[in-house]
């Protein structure tokens, strides 16, 4: 048989991509826009693991998916029928729960994009991941009383796929961050065997493969924030960080648990990749300590109007994080949550382990943004947190294959 290929449309950084890699999968090409999240894809699945089989038609480098459509559109032509899979989700900030459900948001319009690119290429299964509020209707819209992933499901049937999406928690399949999310999985009807049935069946399997797929790596479902992050702490030592001189990394402390010792294979020396300290001035970390004191019975909670009133915070979320509990849903916002046992934000790093990234993914570009450059920029913590994790992608992908 041969390879198993797919694209990834709008990529980010390659939580899918690598988790398919992990599957066996052979990517062709991903398309994203972001110059920094590319640039981490390229480091780590284009240069240091060759993943993907990218045609020279098609500049290696930042794509927006319209280009791609109008500039490419008789190369992608050429590829019907004969990709296995296209894999991604849109951008989904207009569905978020987390940010302002804008029903007008542009982004939101990329969803035909993603359309449009599948009755192109035509590809043999479709892997589509988005938002929980992807399944919800906007209250402005409730007379048509229809949610996006709906709509989607009637274009994708229209286009001739089985279609099946349904909300799944990745914190259910060994991820230690509660993160749900819509999945949705389409089989090309004309594909022998194909049926609803089939695409139904996909998470029927995930959920039973799960715990042989766990165990085989000595993980479990029940992976905490501790047992991820543990061996990541500040008292652990300090060393200059070598691409920002005037700040300082944290050294690896002892390996605890098996999660630990699967995302720190394949690392070398002590110094953990993206493991820098944010520079909190004494007021601040004095606050943070309070806080954690305050709330030592009420962890993975946003902290209470009196405690808020009280240090004169304004920030809608401050979220003081539980060590033997899964995370909350980490967003792209790294000083909404406040470490479990140190007074301070999360690292890059640790951000990296929640979502199940390895250590030895390296990620690129700056670490943080602010103001009108938010728009423009996707730095390190925001990678993450728009990323699928790898340890989820995984599985699925071993069962998409199973699906041809």
């Amino acid at each position: 048989m041969s390879k198993l290929t797919y694209i990834d449309l709008f990529a980010g950084c390659g939580g899918l991509s690598l988790g398919l890699h992990q599957s066996g999968w052979q990517g062709l090409f991903a398309i994203e826009k972001s110059y920094d999240a590319f640039k981490t894809l390229e480091y780590n699945l284009i240069n240091q693991k060759n993943h993907f089989n990218w045609p020279k038609w098609l500049p290696q480098q930042p794509h927006e998916i319209n280009e791609v459509l109008d500039k490419y559109k008789s190369q992608l032509e050429k590829l019907k029928g004969k990709v296995t899979m296209i894999a991604g989700g849109p951008p989904c900030q207009g569905f978020s729960m987390a940010g302002k459900r804008n029903e007008y948001d542009l982004r939101n319009d990329l969803i035909n994009s993603y359309i449009n690119f599948v009755k192109i290429v035509e590809p043999k299964i479709i892997f589509f991941e988005n938002v929980k509020g992807f399944t919800m209707e906007f209250k402005k819209n409730k007379e048509k009383g229809v949610a996006y992933s709906s709509q989607v499901t009637k274009k994708l049937n229209d286009a001739g796929y089985f279609v099946k999406g349904q909300l799944v928690n990745f914190g259910d399949y060994g991820v230690p961050q509660k993160r749900t999310r819509f999945i949705l999985v389409g089989i090309k009807k004309t594909l022998k065997n194909a049926s609803q049935e089939k695409a139904e069946a996909f998470f029927n399997s995930l959920e039973s493969n799960k715990f042989d797929f766990l165990k085989e790596k000595g993980l479990n479902t029940n992976t905490n924030l501790q047992d991820a992050i543990s061996d990541l702490l500040r008292k652990n030592g300090l060393e200059e960080t070598p691409e920002y001189p005037s700040f300082q990394s944290g050294v690896y402390g002892k390996e605890k648990g098996n999660y630990q010792k699967v995302m720190r294979e394949g690392t070398d020396g002590k110094l953990a990749d993206s493991h820098r300290f944010p520079k909190h001035s004494p007021v601040i970390i004095d606050r943070f300590q309070k806080i954690l004191d305050a709330t030592i019975d009420r962890r993975n909670f946003n902290i209470s109007k009196s405690i808020q009133e009280e240090y004169n915070i304004k920030k809608r979320t401050v979220i003081p994080l539980n060590a033997l509990d899964k995370t909350p849903t980490i967003t792209t916002l790294p000083d909404d949550y406040i470490h479990y046992s140190e007074p301070r934000i999360l690292t890059v790093r640790e951000y990296a382990r929640i979502q199940s990234f390895p250590d030895w993914y390296k990620f690129q570009g700056k670490y943080t943004t602010g103001g009108k450059l938010r728009i423009q920029e996707v730095p390190r913590y925001t990678q993450i947190g728009n990323a699928i994790p790898p340890l989820f992608s995984e599985q699925s992908g071993l069962i998409l294959k199973q699906l041809i």
